[in-house]
C-alpha cells in the first residue's frame, strides 16, 4: 500500500515538524514521517529573533515566549587562564533595537509545542513510524508500506537516511570534547543574561530559563565529562557552581543531565534530485553561539520560500543558493572559535584576545557581529 503527498518530511524533530506545519498552512498536502523522540537530557535551545519570526508564521511564537526566558544580554568571559586574555565583553540587545536577542526554551518542550500544533493542522499527516529505507522518491516504512512525494525533505538528523540514499557526500570530523548538559536552579537572578566562559577545554555556558533557573552546556575533555557524569547530584552542582565562579550563588540540579560527544558534519550539497536537506541532516557543529537549531529554522524559512509556488527545478536551485553559503559560514565560524580555544598557541590566543577586545570597544563592529549572530542583516 502507498500514499502520495506533495511533500514528505523524514524527521519529527523541531525542524521537520516546523517545516511540515509551514507547508500545510500554505495549503500543501504534507506527511511528516518519524517517531516522537525528543531527548530529555537538560538541553535547551536559544531561539534568536530570526527563528522566532519563523515560528511566528506557524503561530508558535507566543507559546515559545510563554515557556522560555528572554536573552537580553550575552556575556563572554575569557577563563582560559592563558597569558593573553581579553576583558569580559557584554552584548546588549537594545543596541540593535531589540527587546531581547531571543528566547531560551527546553528542547523537548519546543518539540512538544510544535507537535501539538502539527496535530491540529489541516493537510498535515503524521506517520509515527521510522523510515526503514529510502528508494528514490519513496519512503519505505517498517511494515512494508511506503510514502511517495514530489519533494522529499531530509530532516532526520546527523545520521540522515535521506542524505545517504540521495548520495550526498559529507565531510565529518570529531573534537576531543564532550558537551555536558543539565538544568539548574540557583539562588541569584541571572538577570536575563547568558554567560559564556571561554575555557581551555571549550565554552562553559549558562543560559537563562524562567525564574532563578539556567541551562548548562559545558564543553570539556571526555575524561572530565565522564567524571562529572559519575558525580552525585550535590557534587555535580557544586562542580558547576565552582566553574561558574559562584556568580549565580548556590546551584541545585533541577532536571536530567546528559553528555554528548562533539563532532561536525558539512555536506557537499543540500539538494539532490527530488530531495532537500535541512537541520542536522545538512549541518552539525558544537553548541556554540546558539547557531545550531537557529540555522535549521533558517533552512525551514528558505524551504518555504523556495517551494512557495510548487515543487520545481527553480525551487531546488533557489534553496541551494540560499543555504550553502550560510551553512558554510556558520560551520566554519563555530569550528574556528572552538579550535582556537583548544589550540593553546600564543599567536592564536593573541588574535582571539584582540578580537574580543575590539568587539568590546568598537560599537559598529559589535553591532555588526550581533546582527550576524542573529542571522540577520538588519
Amino acid at each position: 500500500m502507498s500514499d502520495r503527498y506533495e511533500i514528505a518530511i523524514v524527521g519529527a524533530g523541531a525542524v521537520g515538524l516546523a517545516a511540515g506545519v509551514g507547508f500545510a498552512r500554505a495549503g500543501r498536502r504534507v506527511a511528516v514521517v518519524g517517531t516522537d523522540g525528543a531527548r530529555r537530557d537538560g538541553r535547551t535551545v536559544a531561539l534568536m529573533e530570526t527563528s522566532l519570526q519563523v515560528l511566528e508564521r506557524i503561530d508558535l511564537r507566543v507559546l515559545v515566549e510563554d515557556n522560555g526566558a528572554p536573552l537580553i544580554y550575552l556575556r563572554i568571559i575569557d577563563d582560559t587562564g592563558r597569558l593573553l586574555r581579553a576583558p569580559p565583553v557584554t552584548f546588549d540587545s537594545a543596541e540593535i533595537g531589540l527587546s531581547a536577542f531571543g528566547i531560551n526554551v527546553e528542547s523537548a518542550a519546543l518539540v512538544d509545542l510544535i507537535a501539538a500544533e502539527a496535530a491540529k493542522t489541516a493537510g498535515l499527516v503524521r506517520i509515527c513510524d521510522n523510515a526503514a529505507a529510502i528508494e528514490q522518491s519513496r519512503i519505505v516504512l517498517a511494515d512494508g508500506s511506503f510514502v511517495k512525494a514530489d519533494l522529499l525533505i531530509g530532516a532526520d538528523g546527523r545520521n540522515s537516511l535521506v542524505r545517504k540514499a540521495a548520495g550526498i557526500d559529507t565531510k565529518e570530523w570529531t573534537y576531543d570534547q564532550t558537551a555536558v548538559t543539565a538544568i539548574f536552579a540557583h539562588d541569584r537572578s541571572h538577570r536575563d543574561t547568558s554567560t559564556e566562559f571561554h575555557t581551555s577545554e571549550g565554552p562553559f555556558t549558562l543560559v537563562p530559563l524562567p525564574g532563578k533557573r539556567s541551562s548548562l552546556v559545558w564543553l570539556c575533555k571526555p575524561a572530565r565529562a565522564a567524571r562529572l557524569m559519575a558525580l552525585d547530584d550535590i557534587d555535580f552542582a557544586r562542580a558547576v557552581e565552582d566553574q561558574a565562579q559562584s556568580m549565580l550563588g548556590a546551584m541545585r540540579l533541577d532536571g536530567p543531565r546528559g553528555a554528548v560527544p562533539m563532532g561536525g558534519i558539512s555536506v557537499h550539497d543540500v539538494i539532490a534530485p527530488g530531495v532537500a536537506l535541512a537541520g542536522e541532516a545538512a549541518h552539525v557543529f558544537p553548541p556554540i553561539g546558539a547557531q545550531g537549531l537557529n540555522l535549521g529554522l533558517r533552512d525551514v524559512a528558505d524551504l518555504l520560500e523556495a517551494f512557495s509556488n510548487g515543487v520545481s527545478e527553480t525551487g531546488f536551485a533557489r534553496y541551494r543558493k540560499g543555504r550553502l553559503n550560510d551553512i558554510a559560514f556558520r560551520t566554519n565560524a563555530v569550528d574556528a572559535l572552538n579550535r582556537s580555544l583548544l589550540a593553546g598557541f600564543l599567536p592564536i590566543d593573541a588574535a582571539r584576545s584582540m578580537g574580543l577586545t575590539l568587539l568590546g570597544s568598537i560599537g559598529p563592529l559589535r553591532r555588526f557581529v550581533m546582527r550576524q549572530g542573529l542571522g540577520s542583516s538588519r
